[in-house]
């Protein structure tokens, strides 16, 4: 099986369960139903459906709260679990825009024909990014995880975060037993007991606390802070898609003004859409790395972004090096300053 044909109606409602079958190891899947529209190329912006990946809860959701006018051409968001499903979904020519960290474009560079390129850097918080163990583990540290069963996301900063605190126990891969999964499959298997440790990130890191989890680390001083704005290079070359992109992507970067302004508010608002509880985002936000700032790409990020690469063909994760160069087009930046 190469393929799997999905409704954005099943996309929106199943992100989870699609995102377990990609860990499974389906990598290839035609999500070219997440167009209302096809392979279209419009006359003008008022013509243009925009197709846009988000995360539940995310700030791409909230333009309209933020004071965001909706603008001249129309979105089509759909939703993701995570950013390897994202770069997937823009290299099946399903998706113009999304956000991910910068590990999922290494996993899709050498792919023919790749599609995602990226156009901006998001500037964030890594404290939301941790080693779980239970409460009452005796794991005091990653070394003491040795023959253990770890949990983590396949091709995601959780990956890479495991890879790196490896190294730094003098350990290689072979020497745990690393169990990939979704986030939800991961938060049911750390609940059950089935993992000994779990490296995940987001909100559900304060759910898992709050309930039978403490952190044995933080992804400080392992993460950049850096995560990334994408574009599929067709939508860049298309004159009238790029004209949207641009108008989108500075749209966006008031988002985060709004968010940096009121971290209670922004809580509230994502409880309202998520039926998560705002306790948790606000924690989030009071434990953040970083506030949040979307900017143009710069050399940094680039060489940030390449030793992340290197890391994951050092542990030969990936067939061979990557040189990520050419995944970065700063034709958007000009609407980032």
């Amino acid at each position: 099986m190469t393929g799997l044909s999905l409704s954005r109606r099943d996309l929106m409602a199943g992100g989870l369960s699609i995102a377990g079958l990609s860990m499974a190891g389906l990598t290839t899947v035609n999500l070219a139903a997440c167009s209302p529209t096809g392979d279209d190329r419009a006359g003008s912006l008022a013509d243009l459906t925009l197709r846009v990946a988000t995360y539940r809860g995310n700030p791409e959701s909230f333009f309209a709260e933020a004071g965001i006018q909706d603008p001249s051409y129309k979105l089509a968001r759909t939703q993701f679990a995570g950013g390897n499903l994202i770069a997937e979904a823009i290299n099946a020519r399903a998706l113009d825009f999304g956000g991910m960290s910068e590990i999922p474009p290494i996993f899709v560079a050498a792919q023919p024909g790749n599609q995602v390129r990226i156009v901006g850097v998001l500037r964030g918080d890594v404290n939301n990014q941790v080693v779980l163990v239970p409460k009452g583990s005796p794991v005091g540290d990653f070394r003491q995880l040795k023959g253990k069963r770890v949990g983590y996301v396949k091709a995601t900063t959780s990956h890479y975060i495991l890879l790196r605190l490896l190294q730094e126990a003098g350990l290689s891969w072979n020497d745990i037993q690393p169990v990939a999964l979704s986030p939800q499959d991961g938060l049911a298997a750390f609940q059950s007991g089935a993992l000994d440790a779990w490296v995940i990130y987001g909100v559900i890191v304060y759910q898992a606390r709050e309930a039978e989890a403490r952190v044995l680390r933080t992804a400080l001083g392992i993460l950049s802070g850096n995560y990334l704005i994408t574009a599929a290079k067709e939508a860049l070359d298309d004159p009238v898609r790029f004209q949207a992109l641009g108008d989108y992507v500075s749209r966006y970067k008031r988002v985060f003004d709004w968010i940096n302004a009121d971290g209670e508010r922004w809580a509230q608002a994502r409880a309202k859409v998520t039926g998560v509880k705002a306790d948790y985002y606000a924690q989030e936000f009071r434990e953040k790395s970083s506030l949040n700032y979307l900017e143009p790409i710069s050399e940094a990020a680039i060489a940030s972004q390449q030793a992340v690469a290197d890391t994951f063909a050092a542990a030969k994760i990936i067939p061979a090096r990557v040189d990520v160069r050419p995944l970065w087009d700063d034709r958007l930046s000009s609407f980032l300053k």
